[in-house]
């Protein structure tokens, strides 16, 4: 059978699904890209117009859904025309914003979790610190680091190049070609690009979970052994209790997180050490089971934060439109 082309001989090689295969991909895929962006798009709404919304913590997580809403717009639904039709139609300019993109909204996904964790340190293992060191001025101090910094590892690792040092004459005589749009990369650019930006935040943000763990775990036995119940010590465990429920729903973003990107970042960095011959459909799919982690995470709001529940009600029923709505009570202070 005759190869086909993207764009006739020369250009790139395509492999032609049957018509079946590619509307099932087209609706799997496609309800994954709706789901991500409504699903975050609500979140950005709610933590935007709920005034009691408006807490550092919250102002982290607006970052990290701006992120996931991004990533399904910016990436997800051109990769998933390309993954369907196994060619690029966007021309080249936009391949390299696509990859940058790529390469930014999943360092600053990271990234937003990384800040996110150390709100929750202070939160809990340094409460009386909490209300000095993390203020809404310092969340916005982070939110700006993460997105200077991803922006400068995704653009410049694209725009410079620098995922090709060393290699340019493999990638340019052999790799690519007109209606191609991938990422390729050096030895040298996917062991150290992956350990900075994805290993080492990770290691970090275990550490610190783990800490906030024993520590949280130390506060419950102490408050069970306390005798008394004045109204300052209820009021103190309303807090308390509120706090470490926040800290557990971030946590399991945390460990949803890394545990859909691992076993990508796994295959990634062992590809270039086995002649660059892991499966390009099993590099598809572990790719696209790291995009899922931006369509769950709208969902485990909606499991554990009642605000969340609440909120999707208020919006969804039209109340949205109140003039008074931005004042309502989510939960319990």
């Amino acid at each position: 059978m005759e190869p086909e082309f993207c764009y006739g001989n020369g250009s790139c090689v395509r492999t032609v699904y049957p018509v079946a295969v590619r509307v099932i991909l087209y609706l799997c895929l496609g309800s994954a890209v709706v789901l991500t962006v409504l699903g975050n798009l609500f979140v950005i709404v709610a933590i935007s117009l709920f005034k009691q919304l408006h807490t550092p913590t919250n102002y982290l997580t607006l970052s990290l859904a701006i992120t996931d809403l991004l990533l399904g717009v910016l990436v997800m639904f051109p990769y998933m025309i390309r993954a369907v039709e196994n060619c690029w139609y966007f021309g080249e300019m936009f391949c390299k914003l696509f990859t940058s993109s790529d390469i930014l909204l999943c360092t600053a996904s990271i990234l937003n979790l990384s800040f996110i964790s150390i709100d929750r340190y202070y939160a809990v293992c340094h409460p009386l610190l909490y209300p000095r060191k993390i203020t809404v001025h310092t969340a916005v101090i982070m939110i700006l680091v993460t997105w200077c910094v991803s922006a400068v590892v995704g653009f410049g690792m694209i725009f410079l190049k620098l995922n090709i040092i060393g290699i340019e004459e493999i990638y340019y005589n052999n790799v690519a070609c007109e209606g191609g749009c991938f990422m390729f990369q050096s030895r040298l650019s996917i062991t150290v690009a992956p350990i900075i930006s994805f290993y080492i935040p990770g290691v970090i943000m275990l550490g610190i979970y783990l800490k906030i763990y024993v520590v949280a775990r130390r506060q419950v036995r102490t408050i069970g052994l306390q005798t008394t119940s004045s109204s300052k010590t209820t009021s103190s465990s309303k807090v308390d209790k509120h706090q470490r429920k926040a800290t557990k729903t971030l946590a399991i973003i945390m460990g949803v997180f890394l545990s859909f990107w691992t076993p990508f970042f796994i295959c990634n960095i062992i590809d270039p050490f086995i002649g660059y011959s892991v499966p390009p459909a099993l590099f598809e799919t572990l790719v696209w089971l790291g995009y899922l982690n931006s369509t769950i995470n709208p969902l485990v709001y909606a499991l554990f934060y009642s605000w969340f529940r609440k909120a999707f009600q208020i919006i969804v029923s039209g109340n949205i439109f109140r003039s008074d709505m931005s004042d309502t009570k989510l939960f319990a202070e």
